[in-house]
């Protein structure tokens, strides 16, 4: 079992939880005496038994509890409590608040791997300053780094924020609940990881309890509870018969799914090894607890085979593998049934919830926080005190808050008193932060000698005073090297209004090419300060203004020199910068728009030694349907009028899905226009990736005067097909462009184009 299977494993819990909530309601009733039943030892004559559900935990391959649970309904057999442990527990937790069987399908149908395990909300979501990070091809793992140079790490590889947003969309009790008074009672199990004894939940939010049972440590973070730390039960008691014992079972219906250990020839490096550890500790003490069943209890084996624990994607299939374990033991179910109309008016109780709670709350509030300000938070709410309670506008909100990259979970809760009721929102800064390193990389490739390949790095210092300052530092190596630092001001609370100082040095490569031969390389090093002041509209975009001012010196490296540049100049102006970001995804945009425009003019009253105006512009629109989407972009820029030559602020153009077929690089002109519009096919959706595309473009462009003689101009056409990932190194492309004057050229592209 791979390290991504236990975590699926973990995760798949997800389930089955249940819908909308609200307070719980009194427990059902327990049946009136039925006759005694055969083998239900210690059960005094003319009582029917106390029926207890245990159910293990077994990531994806606990969908296979459904299709028992269609069995014991379809036998007519009593469920009067519940235990669970990771899936187990919230299969359980669904059914013990009320949540039918159907519905429990309908849900496993329409959870995914994206749905459970992607971290970051949706990402028009996210705030202005996050969809910036965009700009240079990061990975995970977000680094802590303390001033005193201690490195710190996130509790695990997936912080959970998404799994609690989804088991709060589908629990329907909200709120804290003696979990004896659910429509069936219900036990969950958690390992406490400081003492590595079982934590079993009988009271509290239900959705906080299936969280904490489910927490692979290493690759979940653990559950934070009542001061405890808590991880997935599996650990120490993943058939929790003994729980179910304490709730008065008399007999127990055991589902034992079980996960088989990797063979040899899997277990290949450490995450392996990990994966296989916990394999063996969950098997031994499952293998405790089936030696310690009795005679009148009901063992179920859902031969699950070699069905991954991290297939959430298909888990549909394994209903009628849990039915047909289920069925293997009819005749022992049958003598648990009760009669129809009783058996009815039985799970009509059990699935009596309330409607959810939609009164207004009078305040929202935060707990304490050692840096982010509330009023921040509060300005990013479309919850409203004196409005009608809407939970899943909430849910959305608090993806909102979690997408401002501030905190390791988020959470509320309702707080009543007979005066006030209060919405507190429980928003857990990052315990590595608040300040983050992170690494990249860049790599593109003609196969023609155009080959370039570059190591990125941000480091970023955040909330440095109550109106979150945050200083920020890019750092690229390689072909282009650049250091770009600023200073991110905020000048009220609401981050509405901003001050940006800004030092840029970068040394950059300009190839000149004659028709399609690059004759010459120019190196192009500037060193550039900068101002601005804006204004940021939350999540949707900013418009600021400010002033420049520096130095650059272009000289050849090699070939022949062709344009007189080679002399050091001043440059000083003024320019405008604003855009507009909703694209859901930068990489494979499958909806929403972003357009940017920079206007900029260099000043010789302010010292420039180069008098000139230049506008660019870009846009994108993205539009899909199933695996299929379309994505509309265009660029230009222009047109400039200047008394020197063009490398100061020359933009080259040509690439992959840049004029492809032409080389990088290879279109140097003064002004141009260019446009594409590219299809993309998602073949096959990836574990935490985004997909796997097979894709074509189309691209036209119009090129203006050129830098070199001989170079293209006028209009030029191009197109292009590919095969791409969405990795967690970035996108990986490999393409072939074909382009206008015969040009031709194959690409691998590790990076955005």
């Amino acid at each position: 079992m791979s390290i991504l299977s236990v975590t699926a494993a973990a995760v798949a819990a997800l389930v089955v939880s249940s819908t909308a909530g609200a307070q719980a309601p009194a427990p059902a009733e327990r049946p009136p005496p039925a006759p005694a039943v055969s083998g239900a030892a210690g059960v005094a004559s003319g009582a029917r038994p106390r029926v207890c559900l245990v159910l293990s935990g077994g990531g994806a391959r606990g969908a296979a509890h459904i299709g028992v649970l269609k069995v014991l309904e379809e036998y007519r057999v009593p469920v009067d409590c519940i235990a669970g442990t990771s899936m187990g527990a919230l299969v359980g937790a669904g059914y013990a608040s009320g949540m039918s069987v159907a519905e429990m399908e309908q849900l496993t149908q329409r959870l995914t791997i994206d749905a459970l395990f992607r971290e970051q909300p949706p990402r028009q979501e996210r705030t202005v300053r996050r969809k910036q990070d965009d700009a240079l091809n990061l990975f995970a793992p977000q680094i802590g780094l303390r001033d005193d140079g201690s490195v710190l790490l996130a509790k695990g590889a997936i912080s959970g924020i998404r799994l609690e947003t989804v088991l709060r969309e589908i629990s329907r009790i909200k709120g804290p609940v003696d979990f004896d008074r659910l429509p069936i009672p219900f036990r969950a199990v958690a390992t406490d990881l400081v003492t590595g004894k079982p934590k079993v939940f009988d009271h509290g939010e239900l959705a906080s309890a299936m969280r904490a049972s489910m927490s692979v440590p290493g690759i979940i973070a653990p559950a934070e509870v009542d001061g405890m730390m808590l991880v997935d039960g599996g650990l120490v008691n993943n058939l929790p018969v003994d729980v179910a014992r304490a709730m008065g079972a008399d007999v127990v219906i055991a589902v034992n799914l079980g996960t088989p250990l990797m063979r040899r020839e899997q277990i290949q490096d450490v995450l392996g090894i990990t994966g296989q550890m916990i394999g063996i500790l969950t098997e031994q003490n499952v293998q405790r607890t089936l030696e310690s069943l009795e005679p009148s209890d009901i063992l179920i084996l859902p031969e699950l085979g070699d069905y991954s624990a991290g297939d959430f994607d298909h888990m549909a299939t394994t209903w009628p593998i849990g039915e047909a374990a289920a069925r293997k033991v009819a005749d022992r179910l049958a003598a648990l049934s009760l009669p129809p109309q009783r058996y009815a008016e039985l799970r009509e109780r059990q699935r009596a919830v309330p409607p959810p709670d939609t009164r207004p709350v009078d305040e929202i509030t935060f707990s304490p926080m050692a840096r982010v300000n509330p009023e921040y938070l509060r300005s990013l709410l479309d919850a409203k005190p004196g409005e009608p309670l809407d939970t899943a506008q909430l849910d959305r909100n608090l993806a909102r808050l979690y997408g401002t990259d501030d905190f390791e979970r988020i959470s509320y809760q309702i707080l009543e008193s007979p005066a006030r009721r209060i919405l507190n929102i429980d928003a857990v800064e990052k315990s590595w932060g608040p300040n983050y390193l992170r690494f990249g990389l860049g790599l593109t490739s003609d196969f023609d000698g155009g080959a370039y390949f570059s190591v990125l790095g941000q480091y970023r210092r955040t909330w440095m005073d109550s109106r979150g300052a945050e200083w920020r530092t890019d750092i690229s190596l390689g072909r282009a090297t650049s250091l770009v630092t600023e200073y991110y001001q905020p000048l009220d609370e609401r981050q509405n209004w901003f001050v940006a100082p800004r030092l840029e040095f970068e040394r950059t490569f300009v190839d000149i090419f004659a028709d399609d031969l690059r004759i010459a390389e120019y190196s192009l090093p500037s060193a550039l300060a900068g101002l601005d002041v804006g204004t940021s509209f939350a999540r949707y975009g900013e418009i600021r203004a400010g002033f420049f001012g520096g130095v650059a010196k272009p000289s050849i490296n090699n070939g022949i020199a062709l344009i007189d540049d080679e002399r050091s100049a001043t440059l000083a102006g003024v320019r405008l910068r604003g855009f507009v970001d909703q694209l859901d995804n930068v990489n494979f945009p499958r909806s929403g728009y972003a357009f940017g425009v920079e206007l900029s003019r260099g000043l010789k009253a302010l010292g420039s030694d180069l008098e000139y105006d230049r506008w660019d512009a870009s846009g994108t629109v993205a539009y899909a349907t199933g695996p299929h989407a379309l994505v509309a972009s265009m660029r230009g820029s222009g047109p400039i009028t200047q008394d020197a030559g063009g490398l100061y602020i020359a933009s080259p153009w040509g690439g992959f899905l840049q004029q492809s077929g032409f080389a990088t690089g290879q279109l140097l002109n003064r002004d141009f226009a260019y446009g594409r519009l590219v299809y993309t096919n998602r073949i096959f959706a990836m574990p935490l990736f985004d997909g796997v595309y097979a894709g074509a473009a189309a691209e036209a462009g119009y090129y203006g005067t050129p830098a070199v003689t001989g170079n293209p101009r006028g209009m030029l056409y191009s197109g292009a097909v590919f095969l791409a990932v969405d990795s967690p190194l970035g996108p990986v492309y490999l393409g072939y462009g074909a382009g206008s004057g015969g040009n031709r050229s194959a690409y691998f592209f590790l990076g955005r184009p």
